[in-house]
């Protein structure tokens, strides 16, 4: 029955009960979008490199690693002989082993030295590999493949001529030794996305006439450079696979006991957690300011009941008139509150998952991160669920307002 004229009664003030419920229902769509903004990052995040059982470089930290190897961030503090890659490679327990040669840079782009392994071995978002649409691989000595980007940022094309420049921020172009686009990565999400990737002995090849981070002064003619043994004598970081899962740790325990240089092995999952971590306090300053728009909503919803009282103070002294006693009225207060903020969490979920819709492909292509349409979380339950809790409590002031009212009218002499 309370029920039931608790509806009634919201629906009679329908333009203000309505304004109410959709700054309830953008708040709650608002909070959700966070949440699911914040996993689907978190996801994005992890299977930005998968299938990856270690990661080797020189020893620094696990994070430092793990940022300029696979996100190209950062610098290494040190490379990795190529006689410690070949040691590592000739482990009985490695089944693939991809190095990985970084310092250059094309129009703030990163260039990255690999071998034609990298593309069979590397792989994101749960093992999907990367797929060149356009052009080929590394075939030839100066071909480059170069991230989708890469290619939408400066308008390449397969076929296009690409100078990299000395370091990340030189001024020094190797323009005597010019690369080719020969292939366009498809849209990864990945830092892959704004890499441009050349064969390590590329890399080599237009250090020739380098000596100790300077141009010598000559220039060996292209023809010379493609007959040499451009064999690196170091590299930044290798991507490794194991035979078995049993065998990582007994790997990573070999190689960072390594006795001819200091080297340090980490598991990309172990790093990306110890990552999240770092970036958790911006996490859940976002939580804190979103949870604070779900909460001011409610304050504007109480301040409507509390508007109200008055202009509903002939109609709870006709309540009394017809036996209501006052504990009905401010029942019947709380569960209008509790109404209203049930159709705002409904709405705002509605809102959500339009928005998750509209806005999924859009949000996968510019920023690289997949936001699943699932059903509702329990988390996410306990949220709406937390909602119209906190707004029962929010309408206790006004609702014991109208019963004081309530009260003193019921209590009033009428002649």
């Amino acid at each position: 029955m309370i029920l039931r004229l608790a509806a009634q009664s919201l629906v009679a003030r329908a333009l203000t009960v309505g304004m109410t419920v959709l700054a309830i229902a953008l708040s709650v769509a608002l909070f959700l979008g966070v949440e699911k903004v914040r996993t689907g990052a978190r996801a994005s995040f992890a299977d930005t490199i998968a299938g990856t059982d270690l990661i080797v470089g020189a020893r620094s930290g696990s994070v430092q690693l793990l940022l300029y190897s696979v996100f190209r961030i950062g610098n290494a503090t040190n490379n990795v002989s190529w006689d410690s890659y070949r040691d590592i490679a000739a482990r009985r327990e490695v089944d693939w082993i991809v190095p990985i040669s970084l310092g250059d840079s094309h129009k703030q782009f990163r260039v990255m030295g690999t071998t034609p392994a990298f593309f069979d071995h590397y792989k994101y978002r749960g093992g999907r590999s990367l797929e060149i649409p356009q052009g080929h691989g590394l075939t030839d000595l100066y071909d480059a493949v170069i991230g989708a980007d890469v290619a939408a940022a400066l308008g390449y094309a397969v076929g296009d001529p690409i100078v990299v420049s000395h370091g990340l921020a030189s001024f020094t172009a190797h323009d005597d030794q010019p690369f080719r686009v020969a292939g366009i990565v498809a849209k990864t999400g990945t830092p892959v996305d704004r890499t441009v990737i050349v064969s390590l002995a590329a890399i080599e090849a237009i250090h020739v006439d380098w000596k100790s981070g300077a141009k010598t002064g000559q220039t060996t003619p292209v023809e010379a450079i493609r007959d040499m043994d451009l064999t690196p004598t170091a590299i930044t970081a290798a991507l490794v696979g194991v035979k078995s899962r049993l065998q990582i740790f007994g790997l990573q325990r070999w190689i960072n006991e390594y006795s001819q240089e200091p080297l340090l092995a980490v598991l990309p999952g172990v790093a990306l957690q110890e990552l999240w971590q770092i970036v958790g306090v911006a996490e859940t300053a976002l939580i804190g300011v979103s949870a604070m728009v779900v909460v001011t909503a409610l304050i504007g919803m109480m301040a409507m009941i509390f508007s109200s009282l008055s202009e509903r103070r002939r109609e709870m002294a006709i309540w009394r008139a017809m036996g209501a006693r006052p504990a009905t009225i401010l029942g019947l207060l709380v569960i209008e509150a509790m109404l209203m903020a049930a159709c705002g969490a409904v709405l705002g979920l509605g809102l959500l998952y339009m928005g998750l819709f509209m806005g999924q492909p859009l949000i996968d292509a510019a920023f690289g991160i997949w936001l699943p349409i699932d059903p509702p979380s329990a988390r996410e339950v306990w949220g709406l669920a937390i909602v119209i809790g906190a707004a029962a409590l929010a309408s206790l002031l006004p609702a014991l307002r109208a019963y004081r009212m309530s009260l003193a009218d019921g209590m009033m002499v009428r002649i």
